[in-house]
């Protein structure tokens, strides 16, 4: 007994040293970023220039929490800037006197391609302000280049790489997988392009699929010809062909085909900018970061204070039950975001921003529910990013307006079952087998121990109808279309921003700022303040989920690189359940 006391009397000694030193650490911290955020209060050279990297993942939102980046193991925090504040800061950019021009620092690009042409469309509204934009880059890839093709003069390292090859997709299939696991997946669905399921029944596309696939690429590759040449004065024809024949080996062909304007090193591009300035070639450049920019004096004046209000509500992710965070919908939190805007008498109307592939049907129709009711009370327009399909799509078809980007995936109107059959794996591989008492016949429906009988299969298949039909009910009662009009169009199939407009699933073509202007119009407001839901945690909260979950993830991505898209997906089919409405594929597009 004695033992047992110094023992525990020891883990308490241990326990409170290690709180005290944590507790110093972080004080520590808060202190520091308080005593650097009273130093660094920016104030903008009159001659300053505005550098982006875009290096960073690009969520849709900036997190207002200092630690919302920090790595708690290596203390590094690299602050990643969100879609909103990007645009933000172009804009406010193009208006001060201060800043001279932009100049695109760029390596890649972690975010998808409607978050790019959104990104670049920003910058060609900039340019209208006559400052100028260059850009430089030792390895452009398609996406760097993209945005770059808006520069006044594109700059590469002379032994720099460009890449312009074209787009493709790749499909990860698990069938072959399955069948060594003696593992059967149980397939119910409702559309002929719904190939969510085809990764675990099939080891190649189907003919449906691999045909929407075509069409959303080529649809891609059109919107980034037509962009490039139409900044670069270079024909389709001509772009086609430097693709087709690869003829980008150097950066002296990236040069001989006119896809970029000088071969030059970075202390010959800063040159160039001085040149530009007015300055001596050899002179130290005011650049300002974005976050410097909008934190300075001169941006923050920028700011509106109108009494009526715009809410913005964030939509990211997967979507499934509970309160879900911010990388992944919760129906019950978004839900409650959208009930704080609507019964708030300042908001006159809420822009619904959407970036999710979908997900659970029926956490979509607890949404949708919402977007309905708000839409009663004040206008509700949608904003697709790079994807708003299936769920996604279910939760916007309530709203007076949708707005998508030319390349946003979306439509996907379909659902879908998956009931892994793990008896033989579990028998042949494991030696496990299961006996099961039951009080009724089909009590143990639905279990993945066994196979389903042709009664069961007929039960789900029932649900799954009855879910499709009430989506189709939803989007015909939104878009005002027939339920046979939308099935035509459904059947599981996506859609590029584009091609949706044309048949009717989206009203406009535009980014965030179009989806705003045009809840402004319907609102009838010409002065109004933005603000953001659902609201961020406290810092300090975040901060400790921080230290139990992120980190680890965050640990993972880095160890895995590129590799961490397939990490993700296993661990997305690990939180899926009931029935699902969500986009038929997770792909790499390069």
């Amino acid at each position: 007994m004695k033992q047992f006391f110094k023992m525990m009397l020891a883990s308490m000694a241990g326990y409170f040293v290690l709180s005290l030193v944590m507790g110093l650490i972080f004080f520590s911290i808060l202190a520091s970023l308080a005593s650097f955020s009273k130093k660094n209060i920016v104030v903008l050279d009159k001659n300053s220039v505005l550098t982006l990297k875009l290096d960073q993942a690009i969520p849709d939102r900036t997190s207002d929490n200092p630690f919302a980046d920090m790595n708690f193991f290596s203390m590094e925090n690299k602050k990643s800037q969100g879609l909103d504040n990007i645009l933000k800061g172009l804009q406010r950019a193009a208006d001060d006197d201060k800043i001279k021009g932009v100049f695109l620092d760029l390596t890649d690009i972690p975010a998808g391609i409607a978050t790019v042409e959104e990104i670049r469309n920003a910058l060609l509204e900039f340019k209208k302000s006559g400052k100028f934009i260059i850009s430089y880059s030792e390895d452009y890839t398609q996406k760097t280049y993209y945005v770059a093709s808006v520069a006044d003069q594109i700059y590469i390292n002379p032994q720099g790489a460009l890449t312009f090859k074209g787009l493709a997709a790749e499909l990860m299939f698990f069938k072959g997988t399955l069948e060594k696991l003696d593992v059967k997946a149980q397939i119910i669905r409702h559309g002929k392009f719904k190939s969510a399921i085809e990764p675990f029944i099939l080891d190649k596309m189907s003919d449906a699929n691999r045909e929407q696939y075509q069409k959303l690429l080529d649809g891609m590759w059109k919107q980034i010809l037509d962009g490039v040449s139409a900044q670069r004065k270079i024909s389709i024809a001509d772009l086609n062909s430097i693709a087709d024949s690869l003829k980008i080996e150097t950066a002296e062909n990236a040069l001989k085909y006119k896809l970029v304007d000088k071969l030059l090193y970075r202390d010959e591009v800063l040159a160039e900018i001085n040149s530009k300035l007015g300055n001596n070639k050899t002179d130290e450049i005011s650049f300002v970061t974005l976050p410097k920019f909008l934190s300075s004096k001169e941006a923050k004046t920028k700011l509106s204070f109108g009494k009526k209000k715009i809410a913005i509500v964030y939509a990211t992710g997967q979507i499934s039950g509970g309160k879900g965070d911010e990388k992944n919908i919760g129906s019950e939190g978004l839900s409650e975001a959208i009930r704080e805007a609507r019964g708030d008498s300042s908001v006159r109307a809420i822009v619904l921003r959407i970036n999710s592939p979908g997900g659970s049907a029926l956490a979509s129709e607890v949404i949708w529910r919402e977007v309905v009711l708000a839409q009663k009370v004040k206008p509700v327009v949608v904003s697709m990013g790079d994807y708003a399909a299936s769920g996604g799509y279910y939760i916007a078809c309530g709203a007076a307006k949708i707005i998508a980007q030319p390349n946003t995936l979306t439509g996907s109107i379909g659902v879908f079952g998956v009931i892994p059959n793990l008896e033989n794996f579990f028998k042949n591989k494991l030696g496990i087998t299961f006996d099961v008492v039951k009080t009724n016949k089909h009590s143990d429906y639905i279990t993945t121990n066994r196979g389903m009988e042709p009664f069961e299969t007929s039960v789900l298949t029932k649900q799954i109808e009855h879910i499709y039909k009430v989506f189709v009910s939803h989007v015909a009662e939104g878009r005002k279309m027939t339920s046979a009009q939308v099935d035509s169009i459904g059947q599981g199939r996506v859609w590029t921003g584009t091609d949706a407009k044309r048949i009717g699933l989206v009203d406009d073509i535009g980014g965030l700022q179009k989806a705003i202007d045009v809840a402004a119009k319907l609102a009838k407001l010409t002065d109004y303040k933005i603000v953001n839901y659902p609201k961020y945690k406290d810092p300090f909260t975040q901060i400790i989920e921080d230290l139990m979950g992120d980190t680890k993830a965050e640990s993972i991505k880095t160890a895995l690189g590129d590799n961490y898209v397939y990490y993700e997906y296993l661990q997305n089919l690990k939180t899926q359940k009931g029935v699902q409405a969500r986009l038929p594929f997770d792909v790499v597009i390069y």
